[in-house]
């Protein structure tokens, strides 16, 4: 039966690893051991020369070969033996230049012709080596015996048993695979803690659920409407999106690089660099209105999401820009609806002479607001803006002023952002001076330019603002007022400061003089200049 492979992933990397480890482990076993036996081999020989070589040696062994006959008692045999039991040897041969043995461990076999030729060593040369016997298989070493003149008399031949240098290797195995064992366990112990982290760190999955994870991932990363941007913990871009890269205006070369180093400094890349926290952070990129959010990761990392509400903004301010609209166009049916039932009223009494007079006042008084607003405004949409609210701020007892500095020309780059600025101001003021109780409320409106750039100043004397709310009253859904049901609260002037920052301008809060608040909004090159007018 085949053997079934393990499916999680860390059983799967501690096999491999416990496999890999034992092939190594064996492989280097084998190594050591395949030229432990030539070592130990030639050891042998180099053995059995020597002892060959100090029995040559010997002066007295070459006088008794050539004086004496080959027997069992002879001083060859007895010097022989000596030797032998001395080195533990297997034998120790002494031969003629015929041959004949002088010495044998079997004394028997004294005097006969030897079983291997000795030819090498009557010639004079050394042998050393390994051969098959009388004795059985042996390391043996050969060298000529010499007398005082130096004349080859006859050969010295030494064996050690093979079966000697084999109980060695054998005695060596032992020690070999215990220190493989313990490689082995090591191994297999390191083995089993990786594994268990990677386990840890992979939460368990199995590979092919990574894969398929990996996969999921990709499609999602490059399919949702939202931009993801991850940093390493260092600052630098670890993944970014499709749509990031669109939000953004990055390449896809920016994976890698530092953040700082792919987007210019501003708003955004503090925001997504965390230099500024929060949730639902409201940045502009390139003309468009992003929401940010940030999570840190484990490794010290981070992952931004960027939300697109361009088109929601813009529907917002064209809302914000209709309501007004609404509200004044209201406020004045309520306004002449009176002035018409005052006419009526004189009409049926009688008193026409009175009614004429009414009825001139009336005309000369809007007529009178709007050749004012139309004097120092002369773009259409703030200057109807500003006729609407005086409407509004009449019925609720407010009286709405257009400052004597007041110069704006009719080359407003984007008239819908100057109307939603200058109505969330006026809507603010409004409900703030309606609220004062002593004293005539009102509330004054300066529109000028410096060069390309337009300033903004709404002024009420209510109750003004704190000094430590001031930077809060643009939070976005900050609010001293309670929201009603249908609608948020606290997003008019975080809306202006939004189009004033999309601008590079700015937008504070600040005290009046004589109390009250002063709201002032700086919108830089919101004007085209006369060399842009055609």
């Amino acid at each position: 039966m085949r053997p079934r492979w393990p499916r999680r992933v860390f059983a799967q990397v501690l096999l491999v690893q416990l496999l890999i480890i034992t092939g190594v482990t064996g492989l280097a076993a084998g190594l050591f051991l395949a030229p432990l036996g030539a070592q130990l081999d030639d050891q042998a020989e180099r053995r059995a020369l020597a002892i060959a070589q100090a029995t040559a040696a010997q002066p007295a062994m070459a006088d008794a070969l050539l004086t004496e006959r080959p027997t069992p008692q002879g001083p060859v045999q007895a010097a022989a033996e000596r030797i032998r039991l001395a080195t533990g040897a297997s034998y120790v041969v002494i031969v003629d230049a015929r041959g004949t043995r002088y010495s044998h461990p079997s004394p028997a076999r004294i005097g006969e012709q030897v079983s291997s030729d000795p030819g090498t060593a009557l010639s004079g040369q050394e042998w050393k080596g390994i051969a098959q016997g009388t004795l059985g298989r042996s390391a043996r070493g050969k060298v000529p015996l010499r007398d005082a003149e130096g004349a080859v008399v006859g050969a010295v031949s030494v064996g050690i048993a093979y079966d000697n240098v084999h109980a060695l290797l054998v005695h060596a195995v032992p020690g070999i695979l215990l220190y493989a064992g313990a490689a082995l366990g090591a191994g297999a112990l390191a083995a089993l803690a990786v594994s268990r982290r990677l386990r840890k760190r992979t939460r368990g999955i199995e590979l092919t659920e990574i894969s398929a994870l990996l996969d999921e991932r990709e499609a999602m990363l490059h399919g949702i409407r939202e931009g993801v941007v991850a940093l390493d913990r260092r600052g630098r871009v670890r993944l970014v999106n499709d749509e990031a890269q669109r939000l953004l205006g990055l390449g896809p070369d920016a994976t890698g690089q530092p953040l700082d180093s792919v987007l210019p400094p501003g708003r955004t890349t503090d925001v997504l660099a965390g230099r500024v926290t929060g949730t639902d952070l409201l940045t502009v990129r390139d003309g468009r209105v992003l929401v940010a959010n940030r999570m840190d990761t484990a490794d010290g990392g981070t992952v931004a999401t960027l939300r697109d509400r361009t088109e929601l903004e813009q529907l917002r301010r064209e809302l914000d820009g209709t309501r007004g609209l609404t509200d004044a166009l209201r406020a004045q049916d309520h306004e002449h609806a009176n002035r018409l039932h005052t006419l009526i009223g004189l009409l049926e009494l009688g008193l026409y002479e009175e009614a004429a007079e009414f009825l001139a006042e009336v005309t000369g008084a809007h007529r009178a607001t709007a050749e004012q607003v139309a004097e120092r405004v002369h773009d259409p949409l703030v200057g109807a803006l500003l006729v609407g609210k005086s409407a509004v701020a009449a019925e609720r007892g407010v009286a709405l002023r257009v400052s004597p500095r007041t110069r704006l020309p009719d080359r407003v780059v984007d008239p819908r952002d100057l109307v939603t600025v200058l109505g969330n101001l006026v809507d603010n003021a409004l409900d703030a001076a309606a609220g004062r109780t002593g004293g005539e409320p009102f509330v004054e409106v300066e529109l000028r330019t410096v060069g390309a750039a337009l300033v903004v100043h709404v002024a009420d004397n209510g109750p003004g603002v704190p000094a430590a709310d001031r930077e809060r009253v643009f939070a976005d859904g900050w609010s001293t007022k309670q929201s009603p049901p249908h609608r948020r609260r606290g997003l008019g002037l975080s809306l202006v400061r939004r189009l004033a920052e999309r601008y590079g301008g700015s937008a504070r809060a600040s005290e009046r003089d004589g109390g009250g608040a002063v709201f002032t909004v700086e919108l830089p090159e919101a004007v085209r200049s006369l060399e842009g007018v055609k």
